[in-house]
């Protein structure tokens, strides 16, 4: 990441706009933005599968089933955010692999300049591809900023993308995954 560069882009924008970046409460936001973009954009250049570590052998395992992981990635559009929660289904075929790798393949992702609806299918394809699994199914539940505070103006908006793979394509185990990760416990 050359924060040098986004330091002075930034000083750019702030001119381009008419803003004095030299202004008391500005001086810093340079250095702010640049520091913002390195978390917002450490997922590039990472193979989200290299998160997934070691797998442990599935002892007649069903579907695993990890509901409700936050997330933040900036829209490639607008390079505003979009937040939210995603949901992740897999049917082992031998092994399984810490939850916890699970919701990192979607944080290493989402710190990235995306499409809600690229992010989905590239969740679901890493998962797939490491985890060597019978069925994946990932749905992600957002409100983007883009919407929110231009153009329509519509924040409480969610938009709702859907990725299968495997035997979760097929409409009744698709079915029974989503009626899983719906329903309240």
């Amino acid at each position: 990441m050359q924060t040098d560069r986004i330091k002075a882009a930034v000083v750019e924008l702030l001119e381009a706009i008419g803003e004095d970046p030299n202004r008391p409460s500005l001086k810093n936001t340079p250095t702010k933005v640049a520091e913002a973009y390195v978390s917002f954009f450490r997922g590039i250049g990472v193979d989200p599968g290299s998160v997934i570590g070691e797998m442990f052998d599935a002892v007649n395992a069903e579907a695993v089933i990890l509901k409700d992981v936050e997330l933040v990635s900036i829209c490639e559009h607008h390079l505003l955010p979009f937040t939210g929660v995603a949901h992740i289904a897999y049917l082992p075929n031998k092994k399984i692999a810490g939850l916890g790798r699970l919701a990192n393949v979607i944080e290493i992702l989402a710190a990235r300049p995306q499409l809600q609806e690229n992010l989905t299918a590239e969740v679901a394809d890493a998962l797939e591809s490491a985890l060597d699994a019978k069925g994946v199914l990932v749905v992600i539940e957002a409100r983007h900023q883009c919407v929110a505070s231009r153009g329509a103006r519509q924040p409480d908006v969610n938009t709702v993308t859907l990725a299968s793979r495997g035997l979760y394509t097929e409409p009744d185990y698709r079915a029974e995954v989503l009626g899983l990760i719906s329903k309240k416990l």
